[in-house]
């Protein structure tokens, strides 16, 4: 028998409960500058690739100084091919450096470098957002999906935020999986964006949710 809901939140908050934009070295907050740098790493995210190797390559183009769209589509193709290089992003490399630079001529053009406009047109309803994201070249459905996940840490108007990968993490660890429930479990936690993200990291590790549910068995 496992262990009661709340228990079961607590253990993945306290063994996975970090955000994939710590991990690549964002300090999130609700401004361009780290805005963008999520929206930057959601579309390295979004290609058929490890979470690890899209998180090395976020690193690497921002270790290059390219943390903001003026730096990005300023920075030359062929150094960004470089800095997603460095990161091991080699498949998708040069595809991906052109769409970064296009994504980020974009977000200057239409929305001023601010996503924070993006979510004002959208009057802050995620699906609204969601939309307008996936203009950006590499950000389909999914790549919104993760910016939505982890943008809830700062955007509390989207929290809580469930998609398919929290709900497939929610059924890995037992957890009642239905959107309402799953979505009441988020805001109780108080933690929302890092509750997701834990969800997400055992949705992806047969290991990691085994961990959890046996270290609350009663």
């Amino acid at each position: 028998m496992t262990g009661k809901p709340e228990s079961i939140v607590g253990e993945l908050l306290a063994r996975h409960g970090r955000l994939y934009a710590e991990d690549a070295g964002i300090r999130l907050a609700d401004r361009p500058g780290p805005l963008y740098q999520l929206l930057v790493l959601a579309t390295l995210l979004s290609a058929p690739i490890t979470a690890e190797t899209a998180v090395a390559a976020a690193r690497e183009l921002f270790a290059a100084g390219y943390r903001s769209p003026k730096a990005m589509s300023e920075a030359s193709w062929q150094d960004r091919v470089d800095a997603l290089g460095r990161g091991h992003y080699r498949r998708y490399d040069e595809r991906t450096a052109t769409m970064l630079g296009d994504g980020a001529e974009l977000l200057a053009g239409k929305w001023h470098g601010d996503l924070r406009k993006l979510r004002d047109d959208a009057r802050g309803d995620a699906g609204g957002i969601a939309s307008r994201l996936t203009e950006f070249p590499g950000v389909g459905p999914t790549g919104a999906s993760i910016f939505l996940r982890e943008v809830q840490e700062v955007w509390p108007g989207v929290a809580p935020y469930v998609d398919a990968k929290v709900t497939s993490g929610a059924h890995r660890v037992r957890l009642p999986a239905d959107r309402e429930s799953l979505a009441g479990l988020l805001a109780a936690s108080g933690q929302p964006a890092r509750l997701a993200a834990a969800l997400v990291r055992v949705s992806l590790s047969q290991r990691a949710a085994s961990e959890v549910t046996a270290s609350v068995r009663d």
